[in-house]
Parts: structure tokens; C-alpha cells; sequence
């Protein structure tokens, strides 16, 4: 059940700011260098994982000064709820896969399924190395065993919200990463 904005206005006021604007630009930054390092000569895809990803991906992306291309794919385990349940394939990504190195951004590495699904998804569809972005690691035990080698913030084991990240499917907008209070 979708809340109030009167709810959701409570909800901001009495979230915990983690990291501010300039923090989170600090950590994008950083993480843009070490992609650019990476991957400047690999004409990497873009992957971001919608719909959280589509701030921190442009962000990132107007950090990347080198060839890449862009696609995106919806894959939700939350669907606007505050608690993952089973995978829903919503969009698959338009470009080919083959022999092209990926990067995955998501905005959150939260319990792990949802990116490593999509990590196999990309393999058999055919790329020759996926690597992996998130703004936000939370920072608790693992439903599987994912390894990011793109990290921006690491967030204590609380809702959060912000930069992407949704509470219940509002609040992407806010300029900062907040966790929800009592939760």
C-alpha cells in the first residue's frame, strides 16, 4: 500500500542524513576514476539497473570521458515494497551482449540476488567480462556471494533512502543518502 505524501514528508523529516550531496559527488567521483582506469579502451555497455540506477548511472556517466554505450534493464525483487520477494523481469536490455565487457550500476548491493542474476544473465548472453558499480553497499550478511568491484558508500544495515533509492517508491529524488528511522 503506497503511503501518503503527508507519510512520505514524515518519513524525510525524520530520516538520518548518512551522506550529504558532497559526500556522495566525493564518492561518485572516485568511483569514475577507477572505471575510467579500468575500462577507458574496452568500449564498455552501460547497464543501469532501473529504476534505481538512473541517477547514480548519470552521475557517473557524465564523469566517463571514453567511447561507451548504454542500455538499461528492469529487474526488481522490491517493486516499490520495503522488502525484497522474487525476481520480476520488467526489460530486458535492447543491445547485444556478445563479446562486449558490461558494466552493471545499480544504486544499492542490498541482499545480492538481483545483481547476480543479472551478472548471469549478461555471461549467457554472451559477454566477455561483466564488472560492477553500486553507489551504496549495505553493510550486512549476503543472501549470495557478490563481489562489486565498483563501490561508492558503505551504509549501515538500515532502510535507505536517496540518490536513487526509493522508500516505497518515493524519495529517489533526495539529494543526500537517509535512512529511515527505525528501520
Amino acid at each position: 500500500m503506497k503511503p501518503t505524501i503527508d507519510e512520505v514528508n514524515v518519513i524525510l523529516d525524520e530520516a538520518d542524513c548518512l551522506f550529504d550531496d558532497k559526500q556522495v559527488q566525493h564518492a561518485l567521483d572516485k568511483m569514475a576514476a577507477s572505471i575510467s582506469a579500468d575500462l577507458k579502451n574496452s568500449n564498455p555497455l552501460i547497464i543501469a539497473v532501473m529504476s534505481g540506477a538512473v541517477i547514480p548511472t548519470g552521475h557517473l556517466l557524465t564523469r566517463l570521458s571514453f567511447p561507451l554505450e548504454i542500455d538499461y534493464v528492469h529487474a526488481t525483487r522490491y517493486d516499490g515494497d520495503i522488502k525484497g520477494t522474487e525476481l520480476k523481469w520488467i526489460v530486458e536490455p535492447r543491445c547485444s551482449l556478445k563479446d562486449r565487457v558490461i558494466i552493471i550500476i545499480d544504486d544499492i548491493l542490498d541482499e545480492g540476488y538481483t545483481l547476480e542474476a543479472i551478472i548471469k544473465y549478461c555471461y549467457l548472453k554472451g559477454a566477455v567480462d561483466v564488472k560492477t558499480a553500486v553507489l551504496v553497499e549495505k553493510d550486512h550478511q549476503r543472501g549470495v556471494s557478490v563481489a562489486v568491484d565498483y563501490i561508492g558508500l558503505t551504509v549501515p544495515d538500515r532502510y535507505v533512502f536517496g540518490y536513487g533509492m526509493d522508500y516505497k517508491g518515493f524519495l529517489r529524488n533526495a539529494n543526500g543518502i537517509y535512512a529511515v528511522k527505525g528501520l
